[in-house]
């Protein structure tokens, strides 16, 4: 291919960037919400690429947004659950978590799953997958005609130990096909013990899989020949053509984005303890690199656990978006309300009025009023002073003070996410360098820094779009998962990885992947006895080494190893191909010298102002500075002190470690 775009959709912007020939492209278009493929056609069109993309030259990998925002939004499709007979309530009563532990009158909070209808089947089998009750044919039909009085779009089938033996499922499926219904089997989107946790994840799919499916079916319409390929949840891609089966699996599309490209500057800086904090126009997202990107079967989106493989990452309702609010009692709040793309802040000067975090960036001169937000997008200055004064008034502050409460407040939000990914989980922040980037991350990275005791930071070259960036540099990837029978040996183990492994590897050639290429790494996920919760290790083959190392491992995380049998959960297979997309070009870089000095609202005397092209490799800034490009301004604060990487990259430092 002789063109890779990667196209990242946000709430705000949709940004993109091109590797080729020569320099990448980068370019930023306001998202649009209700059709996200028109955003992505302008930008392809305002990039000149309509004859690269009508040549099929054009590789495109997609960050969407889709899912999570139908899940978000409750806008799935019209869903029927099918599960045994007296287990219907089981989705509803999950775990019996409480959100209020304390509240003895809660609120309940109706959720689509309130509205599904779930149909009961008689058939069950038993725990070791052998047929309890058979499934006759007449169940068969019954279950159709019942499923088909509802209309839907869409079934889930969720049966008893599937997992152990997915028979019964697939007649249930090969029925219901016929009938002319999509379905989405447990046995398939998530073979693994847990009921609840299977069940949810196999509806997720079902109730999400025809939004994307329409999605995807508009955007490829308008972009073949060109292939196309959409970001998975746990870092790697899928085509498109078999991504809408796997609707679940995209709920984190975007986001795992970033962190493709953060595993690959940890390579570039020789460094594998990465925090990242990538702050966009609407939400921020967080996560932890300890050596390779941390996936997770504990992830949430809104309400709904979800339990296949994603990455290990928490998001907060806290942007550049971000509206900024007084409460009656005269209190000051910051989101997770956003002002999104339209109207937008207010100094967009689409509209907006209430005032935001970006606005109070802009009050406090930490972007200027010669800065072109995506390269064309003028700030308006004005609007956003008179914004962050209409929210001053009340609290009795001047407009400078309200713009620094403003900033405040949103950094400690950013700052507590940060510490649940790391130290709630047993790390030490000031172990770690923070990485920065979105198109607004640059201009907090020092105060997040400070606030969690760090003395590292790292802002990207092109920070402002790393997230499409990253999405051209994830592998084509599977990862493959299944319960293990309660007494599987070394060689049933073996057997169940072959079998993921040549499943893998099918999926993936079936993309024109050459099986030379692909990588097979295999893991098991073990406790003790009488856990419910796992750690995944290595399988090399031998039983004894795996429960040593599981030992060992269990110690280390938790402080303390037991005297009980351990057990062997699940196997899991993951295959992957590397991206071969070519390499950016070397930072030419410039002389290095200030474009202009400016005024910052709490800052005596003049600020230095840079454009980050003119940065010359190699070059040390100290605070305060600004600098800038198209896609994201960094502010440098006093006491920090920034070298240029020979790769553009600004490594950060607190000058009394310097």
């Amino acid at each position: 291919m002789a063109y890779w775009l990667g196209v990242d959709t946000g709430g705000t912007f949709t940004d993109f960037v091109l590797l080729g020939e020569g320099e990448p492209r980068i370019h930023k278009v306001l998202s649009t919400p209700s059709a996200p493929e028109h955003a992505i056609l302008q930008g392809i069109r305002e990039l000149g690429l309509d004859s690269a993309l009508a040549a099929g030259e054009l590789r495109i990998v997609h960050g969407t947004t889709v899912a999570t925002n139908a899940a978000l939004e409750g806008k799935g499709a019209r869903t029927v659950l099918v599960t045994d007979r007296g287990l219907e309530d089981v989705p509803l009563i999950g775990r019996q978590n409480r959100p209020e532990l304390y509240n003895l009158t809660p609120q309940v909070r109706r959720t689509a799953l309130h509205d599904t209808p779930v149909e009961g089947l008689d058939a069950r089998l038993n725990a070791d997958g052998e047929p309890l009750a058979p499934l006759t044919e007449a169940d068969i039909q019954e279950i159709v005609s019942r499923v088909s009085t509802h209309k839907p779009e869409s079934v889930a089938v969720s049966l008893l130990f599937s997992y152990l033996n997915d028979e019964h499922e697939e007649r249930l499926a090969r029925a219901l096909r016929d009938a002319g219904l999509a379905v989405s089997l447990s046995s398939q989107v998530l073979p693994t013990r847990g009921e609840y946790e299977r069940g949810l994840a196999t509806w997720l799919n079902a109730w999400l899989a025809p939004r994307i499916h329409q999605y995807l079916n508009r955007l490829s319409e308008h972009t073949r020949p060109a292939p196309l390929a959409i970001m998975q949840s746990h870092g790697g891609t899928v085509a498109a053509d078999q991504a809408a089966g796997r609707a679940v699996n995209l709920l984190l599309s975007g986001p795992a984005g970033g962190l493709s490209a953060a595993r690959r500057l940890a390579l570039d800086l020789d460094r594998d303890h990465l925090m990242t904090f990538d702050m966009g126009g609407t939400s921020t997202d967080v996560a932890l690199l300890d050596g390779d990107i941390r996936l997770t079967r504990d992830g949430h989106i809104g309400p709904y656990p979800v339990a296949v493989p994603m990455v290990d990452m928490h998001t907060i309702g806290a942007g550049g978006g971000s509206l900024a609010r007084v409460d009656d009692a005269g209190l000051l709040h910051v989101g997770p309300q956003s002002a999104g793309a339209d109207p937008g802040p207010a100094c967009y000067g689409r509209g907006g009025q209430a005032p935001t975090v970006t606005d109070a960036n802009v009050v406090l001169g930490r972007l200027q009023p010669e800065f072109a937000l995506g390269g064309s997008l003028q700030l308006d200055v004005e609007a956003a002073r008179a914004a962050v004064a209409r929210l001053a008034e009340p609290l009795g502050l001047e407009p400078d003070a309200a713009a620094r409460g403003i900033i405040d407040l949103a950094n400690e939000h950013m700052s507590q996410a940060l510490r649940v990914i790391s130290i709630q989980k047993g790390f030490d922040p000031a172990d770690f360098t923070l990485v920065s980037f979105g198109g607004a991350g640059g201009l907090h990275v020092c105060a997040l820094a400070e606030n969690l005791g760090m003395a590292r930071a790292v802002v990207p070259v092109r920070a402002g779009v790393l997230s499409a960036e990253g999405l051209v540099y994830a592998p084509r990837k599977r990862e493959l998962i299944q319960a293990l029978p309660s007494a599987a040996d070394a060689a049933a183990v073996d057997a169940l990885a072959a079998a993921l492994d040549r499943r893998g590897r099918a999926q993936l050639t079936a993309e024109g992947v050459a099986n030379a290429d692909i990588h097979t790494d295999i893991s098991l996920d073990l406790c003790y006895q009488g856990q419910s919760s796992t750690l995944p290790l290595d399988w090399g083959g031998d039983p004894e080494a795996c429960e040593q190392a599981f030992h060992a491992l269990h110690e280390r995380r938790y402080g303390h190893r037991l005297a009980l049998p351990v057990r062997r959960v699940n196997v899991r297979v993951r295959c992957q191909a590397a991206a071969r997309s070519p390499a950016p070009a070397a930072l030419a870089g410039g002389a290095g010298d200030p474009a202009w000095q400016a005024r910052l609202a709490e800052l005596t005397g003049p600020v230095p102002v840079y454009r980050r092209e003119d940065l010359a490799p190699d070059q040390s800034l100290t605070g305060p500075a600004l600098i800038f490009e198209a896609v994201g301004t960094v502010y440098l604060a006093p006491g920090w002190r920034a070298r240029v990487h020979s790769k553009g990259h600004l490594l950060m430092t607190r000058l009394e470690q310097c």
